[in-house]
């Protein structure tokens, strides 16, 4: 069992800049590959970005160029860098553990962004 906390979501202008972080409860993080998903009111759960245990990368294409994920392991953190805030961009965002064949991996609880003037 994997727990995550997420932190760092609020209220931000257009153009503004925000970084989420989500901490991981477990001995064996670099195993997992890690994620953020969001979801909109009326929205499905949408994939954001994810970085694998060896660090690769993968982005929406709406988020590409403004966002980045990175992971600390020595501190099972991983973090969203985002940057050049839309409104679209406003959802809560989900933190996601999985292990390559292991099941569907773990959720965290969510964080609220709003993005509004």
């Amino acid at each position: 069992q994997v727990q995550l906390v997420e932190s760092g979501g609020g209220l931000v202008q257009p153009g503004g800049s925000l970084r989420l972080s989500c901490a991981a409860s477990t001995s064996i993080f670099t195993v997992y590959d890690m994620g953020w998903y969001r979801q909109a009111p009326g929205k499905q759960r949408e994939l954001v970005a994810t970085i694998t245990a060896a660090s690769r990368t993968n982005y929406a294409d709406s988020v590409k160029g403004r966002f980045t994920i990175s992971r600390a392991n020595v501190k099972n953190m991983v973090y969203l860098q985002m940057s050049s805030l839309k409104p679209d961009d406003t959802a809560v965002y989900y933190c996601h553990a999985e292990r390559a064949g292991w099941g569907p991996g773990y959720w965290g609880q969510g964080t609220q962004v709003t993005v509004s003037s």
